[in-house]
């Protein structure tokens, strides 16, 4: 069942939010339907706020590396060279 919501948003929010779901191709209800719906099913699994977002999900695996990389040494190699 879908129900009408009126919202009071600053003017320039409403306007980029509009501008981005044009190019997503989604109608500006439908990506605060998807927003609200994501929020409040993190809150109902027991999620922290910090979780990891849609955004950086999306991002995750774009670097591809060795299988044996290991981050901590390649951390401490940097900040060696940083404060030497």
């Amino acid at each position: 069942m879908e129900t009408k919501l009126t919202l009071r948003l600053n003017e320039n929010v409403i306007e980029r939010a509009k501008e981005y779901a044009r190019n997503h191709k989604i109608s500006l209800s439908k990506m605060i339907e998807f927003y609200l719906d994501s929020i409040t099913q993190q809150k109902e699994k027991g999620e922290e706020k910090s979780s990891i977002t849609p955004l950086v999900e999306s991002l995750s695996g774009v670097i591809d590396l060795p299988n044996d990389f290991d981050y901590k040494k390649d951390y401490r190699d940097y900040l060696e060279k940083k404060y030497k």
